[in-house]
């Protein structure tokens, strides 16, 4: 049977002169509590969307263009050198961003071995330099900061093409030792975020404690909530049998 006129529609199962009283509300407590569960992973955005990233594929890619157009095809090691040094600065940010999730010490080793990797980069930049009697730009150069503007704002390929066909020995390697030195800033930037983050809201142990203690907190919460639901069922129960008794 169904009686309704109270607060709320309640169930009434008659069964052998019994009445027992089914909430309809009970059934979506475990379904409730699943939506409340936290999460013991780290959140992260896609390495993808990250500007480090990106300027770090933009310097794997200049510097495949330049050791093809300024370097010998052949027995010159600097050419594995370069594309290693490029190469190992990227991934090492795609293999950080991803063990992330779990690991920030694990992130925070690869971002700085990614960040080394670019200064190594820059450093054979700036021996090309040397090495072919070339300037590396300073504030004043009277071309420094329009360059430097440009590497700032420019995070994908597609504004570098052009010119990584065209420039000059001297230009492209300025181009690059700049955009050596923002990358590295960047991964400077995101290492002292990372020890930030840590302080303040710990490694994947805090995350499963805190998981766990809310997960404990939340079934005693409900549990109580169940208790006292009971206690006034039952009172409910009470009333509803006196009820029938009378109309008898």
């Amino acid at each position: 049977m169904i009686f309704e006129g109270w607060r709320r529609w309640i169930f009434f199962i008659c069964c052998g002169g019994a009445i027992i009283v089914v909430d309809y509300r009970l059934f979506g407590v475990m379904k409730e509590n699943c939506r409340q569960e936290k999460s013991i992973f780290k959140q992260v955005a896609g390495y993808k969307n990250m500007h480090l990233y990106q300027k770090s594929e933009v310097l794997v890619l200049l510097t495949d263009v330049f050791c093809r157009r300024f370097l010998p095809p052949y027995g010159d090691r600097t050419v594995d050198q370069m594309t290693q040094a490029a190469r190992s600065g990227k991934q090492n940010i795609v293999e950080g961003s991803e063990a992330a999730m779990t690991s920030t010490e694990t992130e925070v080793k690869l971002v700085n071995v990614g960040r080394a990797s670019f200064q190594e980069l820059r450093e054979d930049y700036e021996d090309y330099l040397k090495k072919h009697g070339l300037p590396l730009w300073d504030k004043s150069h009277p071309r420094f900061d329009n360059m430097l503007a440009f590497c700032r704002t420019r995070n994908e390929y597609a504004d570098y093409r052009h010119l990584a066909e065209t420039l000059g020995a001297e230009e492209f390697c300025n181009m690059a030792v700049t955009l050596c030195h923002i990358t590295d800033k960047m991964c400077s930037t995101y290492l002292k975020y990372l020890e930030q983050e840590f302080i303040t809201k710990g490694g994947i142990k805090e995350r499963m404690h805190a998981a766990r203690t809310g997960y404990r907190e939340e079934q005693d919460r409900r549990l109580r909530e169940l208790e006292e639901e009971n206690r006034r069922l039952r009172a409910e129960n009470e009333e509803l049998r006196r009820r029938l008794e009378r109309q008898v």
